[in-house]
């Protein structure tokens, strides 16, 4: 799979694209290899690779698992540490690919944040506890799935692929497909800093494998698959939900990461200008990142003066390439679908801000161009908001709700916190299908609390804060209900790919063992010898007069 650079396929596009073709399909000539639109190119993987490649992981992951777990984990801290000293060339990769420069920053941050050392001291304290009761060692204990196949986000590949990394070092062997239509940073990053350190720890051969195939025919291989134990997948919530019954069926663990909706909620006293900054990360990448803030309920107090900041903000937003350093926006994929989702909302009270035109690189209107100018709705009412797919549903273009909700039957008195309002809106975001992360801009100590108390839905909550910014330990992604299945939760992949075991050893004399000894001599049970045992009185049997016998 060859890849231009994405610079070229938006100004070069028919040409780019001729040149990709041919170096797709063996037609290429000797110059087209040195073509310098050409940036890099990753192998394409076959069936029967991808079956090899699970039977390494199965034979491989036994070995690697019996290294003990401090040098798995310095492993993550030295992936962390070729991560900050390679930073400008692993950029460099994801602006080729197509990431915009500050999107490309945020995926680096994050991907620093999964490996940096606090989280690395996190996952140590979580997957291994020791200590004494009752004259026996008791150990808790994380111990690894086994093989991990992971199919990474199109959206952002190298950050959801790095996933990976945290999961080898708790123990697990691990296959990941790269994706074939962005597969340079995956191929890129796994090929130059992760297999190299990966061997420099003492992993064997088959501990890791990079395939780059297309995604269906590759995840019924690894459901049909005895040598695969888990299936971590980042997709659509519809596909998700698919493959969630899949696993079930075929015996293996679905560690899910789907689509997210997100809420901003802006109260009173919120600082206006850091709610608005966090509010235009709804259009990095155009609004295709999963975990974006997609709908603000503000508070109808300072309602029209967010509202007002925040149109200036993204009205100046413009296209263009991804090195251009002052882009945020990408072409967009679902661009009609972008069209139809406006118009249901115009039509059911909503009103048009700026925005939702189809433009060329170059922001001029076109019906083949590849970018939507950034839109911004304002919706008056919760009632009303429920009814529109543009704030009910994951959108994933670049558009931006602003909903007000009705203000409080009567006024706050002086310095107080609407408890109807504020019930009804926290009632609104805890009602999202969705439940990536939400977050809040408030001062009020009462408001900060019950948000952080209350809300239920959601794999992360951030107060006073950049909504997509990652931090040390803090998990970057996992979420609820149509984020994350069932099962999901906030995602620490340390976590979400072992199993906790439980370990008591006692110290092996061979005097006879009661079972209760502990308890009795904690005085928790009476001394057997005090206990008379009574008769237990049974119902009448049905048609006699005589109570059975005890």
């Amino acid at each position: 799979m060859h890849w231009p650079r994405s610079g070229a396929m938006l100004l070069d596009t028919y040409e780019t694209v001729a040149l990709k073709a041919r170096l797709d399909h063996d037609r290429a000539t000797p110059a087209d290899h040195d073509d310098p639109r050409l940036v890099g190119r990753v192998a394409r993987s076959t069936g029967e690779q991808a079956l090899v490649a699970l039977a390494a992981a199965r034979e491989a992951q036994p070995a690697w698992a019996r290294i003990p777990l401090d040098r798995r984990l310095d492993f993550v801290r030295a992936v962390h540490h070729r991560l900050r000293e390679r930073a400008g060339e692993l950029l460099a990769v994801l602006v080729a690919e197509g990431h915009p420069l500050p999107v490309g920053r945020w995926e680096l941050s994050a991907a620093l944040n999964v490996t940096h050392p606090d989280s690395v001291a996190h996952a140590r304290a979580a997957m291994f506890w020791e200590g004494s009761q009752a004259g026996r060692l008791v150990r808790l204990v994380r111990k690894p799935d086994g093989v991990v196949c992971l199919d990474p986000a199109r959206n952002a590949p190298m950050l959801t692929a790095l996933s990976g990394v945290p999961t080898l070092a708790a123990g697990n062997a691990l296959v990941v497909n790269a994706p074939p239509t962005v597969p340079l940073s995956v191929a890129y990053v796994f090929h130059e800093l992760v297999a190299p350190l990966l061997a420099e720890y003492g992993a064997p051969p088959g501990t890791l494998s990079v395939l780059c195939a297309p995604a269906r025919p590759t995840l019924r291989t690894w459901l049909a698959s005895p040598n695969c134990d888990d299936i971590f997948f980042f997709g659509g919530s519809a596909q998700g939900a698919e493959l969630a019954r899949s696993c079930l069926e075929h015996g293996k663990k679905p560690i899910l990461e789907l689509a997210g909706n997100d809420a901003l909620v802006v109260w009173r006293d919120a600082d206006l200008d850091g709610a608005v900054t966090a509010a235009l990360e709804r259009y990095l990448g155009s609004g295709q990142l999963c975990l974006a803030p997609k709908f603000a309920l503000v508070h109808p107090a300072v309602a029209d003066d967010f509202t007002e900041r925040l149109r200036r903000k993204v009205a100046a937003l413009r296209v263009g390439p991804a090195d251009d350093p002052e882009v945020v926006l990408t072409p967009v994929i679902n661009r009609n679908r972008c069209g139809d989702v406006l118009d249901d909302a115009v039509a059911r009270g909503a009103e048009l801000l700026c925005g939702g035109e189809v433009v060329d690189v170059h922001g001029r209107p076109s019906l083949r161009g590849p970018f939507v100018t950034p839109a911004l709705l304002r919706v008056r009412g919760l009632e009303r908001a429920a009814t529109m797919e543009a704030v009910t549903e994951e959108t994933f273009f670049p558009l931006m709700c602003v909903v007000v909700p009705e203000p409080a039957p009567a006024p706050a008195p002086e310095g107080g916190t609407d408890d109807p309002l504020l019930d009804s809106v926290l009632a609104f975001v805890d009602a999202n299908h969705y439940g990536l992360r939400n977050s809040l801009w408030a001062r009020d100590p009462r408001v900060i609390h019950r948000f952080t108390d209350e809300v239920t839905n959601g794999g992360v909550l951030k107060v006073n804060d950049s909504h997509v910014g990652t931090l040390p330990v803090l998990p970057v992604a996992g979420g609820t209900g149509l984020s994350g299945g069932v099962f999901g939760e906030a995602n620490i992949p340390f976590l979400r790919t072992t199993r906790l075991q439980g370990i008591s050893v006692a110290g092996g004399s061979g005097d006879a063992f009661d079972p209760f000894d502990h308890l009795a001599a904690a005085g928790a049970l009476p001394d057997p010898g005090a206990v008379s045992p009574a008769p237990i009185p049974l119902p009448e049997q049905p048609g006699s007069s005589r109570k059975a016998d005890t």
